[in-house]
């Protein structure tokens, strides 16, 4: 699409140049509207909240030492119980919220089975945080 010139010169050629003032235009309207708008963002209601001290309420989590010696002989916190008597214990302790964590330390001379049996029954009991504790090797 051309335009007219008003020059004298060259009549029939066409106007190659953009015209800027309706583009000016927009942007002075953009710009005061962006001058009006901008202190009404920052402005925030004010409010006396009331003040208040919470602390988490996080119950400690139990701990159950379980222990299997190289025998195969299981304690229970230190007192010695059978694989029933476990297992039974196991299915209450898993009833509590937190569940509490099992440290298993079993001796490394201990056949696996009876580390794996343990696990099996703390699985059945529903307890998932078992624990395996060991020595660090002396240098």
């Amino acid at each position: 699409m051309a335009f007219a010139s008003f020059d004298s010169k060259n009549a029939s050629a066409p106007v190659a140049d953009i015209n800027m003032v309706p583009l000016i235009d927009v942007m002075l309207v953009l710009l005061v509207i962006f001058i009006i708008t901008a202190p009404l963002l920052t402005n925030a209601v004010k409010l006396e909240l009331p003040k208040a001290t919470s602390q988490a309420n996080e119950a400690k989590a139990e701990k159950i030492d379980f222990a299997i010696d190289a025998g195969g002989t299981l304690f229970w916190n230190g007192e010695a119980v059978s694989r029933a008597e476990a297992s039974r214990r196991f299915a209450a302790e898993s009833k509590k919220q937190p569940q509490p964590e099992v440290h298993l330390r079993a001796d490394q001379a201990v056949a696996y089975r009876f580390v794996a049996q343990t696990l099996a029954d703390a699985s059945k009991a529903g307890l998932s945080k078992v624990g395996f504790v060991s020595d660090p090797e002396q240098p």
